[in-house]
């Protein structure tokens, strides 16, 4: 199994566009086959240091992984997510 973590910090950090990035990311959730759990969470500390979202999901495989990266739901995603973040950092593990 591999785990896929992105933090997201977005350019407009209010809490309206927060949860409606989060439920940009939600919203794929039953629509990605490879994509066996998804979990998105939305900062609760608010300090200067802290990312706005984080998304977890799992794949069983690094070939999952890479398919969902080129789905095209997720491409859709990509699209909204470089109008609104301001930078992101990720890491990919197997679980």
């Amino acid at each position: 199994m591999i785990r896929h973590i992105v933090l997201f910090k977005l350019k407009d950090r209010s809490a309206e566009s927060v949860a409606r990035t989060a439920d940009v990311l939600k919203a794929m959730e039953g629509q990605i086959s490879v994509l066996k759990s998804i979990e998105v969470g939305v900062d609760v500390i608010h300090s200067d240091r802290s990312y706005d979202i984080a998304l977890v999901t799992t794949f069983e495989s690094l070939d999952a992984l890479n398919e969902y990266q080129v789905h095209p739901v997720h491409q859709k995603v990509i699209e909204h997510m470089s109008q609104v973040r301001d930078s992101s950092v990720s890491l990919d593990y197997e679980v």
